[in-house]
């Protein structure tokens, strides 16, 4: 039987003035690392004691020390630990941040509670468990590919196509309409008198498919049946205006609108994006780490030797925020 030489522990609350910063202490914190410490206290409250020797000289705890001081909080839990040498407590030092950091994740749990915190209909900021979104949204990604093959549907190829112009489709509280996005019975059918909050898009790049989405060669898709590298310049510019004029149309003002194009047709995107939209908010590289499915030819022009793979150039434009009676629409889908 293995006993520990340590007296119980006791936990005081101590000013927080009266710690000391441990000068041997290599372990830094960024000030934002720190004040994701100080979100976490706020919400969970102080609940791991600051370690401290005799003389109180923080032995583990300097982060959450920090956090508290930019919360104000002027008293905090601390454990003295007694019966450790001098070089004992060195040691310590190091062992309590290195142990910690050969610790892993079971990622199908992880993901499990990340997206139960996510689901929860209440306040809570995800971010508080010290994930920020980008690395929530990868490790859900993640998982997902990670398909249950009871999940998987096998699609025949060679099946009739039900669906035809026209048809509106109902999913519960979604719809997706096969139509024509340049036409405005198309919004019309779709959306009524509501508007949409958000636009997210994926146009024709005026790119033909063959050759540019293929997958090394394994996946095989037909041509757009419009700007599929059909058009001139001017031709794609005058198309993206119209498809830009509906949106605007039938969305909220200020709502933020998503539009992918292929680096090739970038300035066709944002010359037509300029006569419409009043503010152009960003530009996000969607990048797609999938090995069998390359971004298409030329990527390198974007950034040689860096940008390996891309799989989308994401333009954001904002509505004009001009206000409307109409209600938003949220869960609506046009298929173009």
């Amino acid at each position: 039987m293995i006993t520990s030489n340590a007296s119980d522990l006791t936990i005081s609350y101590l000013p927080i003035d009266a710690l000391l910063p441990n000068p041997c202490n290599a372990r830094t914190h960024s000030r934002h690392q720190r004040r994701q410490i100080a979100a976490s206290i706020k919400a969970f409250g102080f609940t791991n004691p600051v370690l401290i020797d005799n003389r109180n000289t923080i032995i583990a705890g300097h982060g959450r020390v920090e956090a508290a001081k930019l919360l104000g909080i002027d008293r905090v839990p601390a454990v003295r630990l007694e019966g450790l040498t001098h070089d004992q407590i060195r040691a310590y030092v190091i062992a309590d941040n290195r142990l910690a950091e050969k610790a892993g994740w079971a990622k199908e749990i992880l993901a499990i509670e990340l997206q139960h915190l996510i689901a929860l209909d209440n306040d809570l900021d995800v971010t508080i468990t010290g994930f920020e979104i980008p690395e929530i949204d990868l490790i859900l990604q993640e998982a997902g590919a990670q398909q249950d093959k009871d999940d998987l549907i096998e699609m025949n190829p060679a099946a009739a196509v039900v669906t035809q112009a026209g048809d509106l489709w109902q999913m519960g509280k979604h719809r997706v309409l096969c139509g024509n996005a340049l036409h405005d019975s198309s919004y019309q059918a779709l959306l009524g008198n509501r508007r949409a909050q958000a636009v997210f898009i994926d146009p024709p790049y005026n790119v033909p498919i063959d050759g540019n989405v293929c997958g090394k060669g394994s996946i095989k898709h037909r041509e757009f049946s419009m700007a599929s590298g059909e058009l001139s310049e001017a031709e794609f510019v005058a198309f993206l205006n119209t498809v830009f004029r509906l949106l605007v149309r039938y969305s909220m003002g200020g709502s933020v609108h998503y539009i992918c194009i292929d680096w090739r047709h970038m300035s066709e995107l944002l010359a037509a994006g300029k006569q419409i939209y009043d503010t152009l908010l960003n530009l996000c590289v969607w990048a797609n780490f999938q090995d069998d499915f390359p971004h298409p030819q030329g990527s390198g022009a974007l950034a040689p030797g860096l940008i390996q793979r891309i799989g989308w150039l994401v333009q954001m434009f904002r509505n004009e925020p001009l206000g409307t009676d109409l209600r938003p629409e949220r869960g609506c889908a046009l298929r173009h």
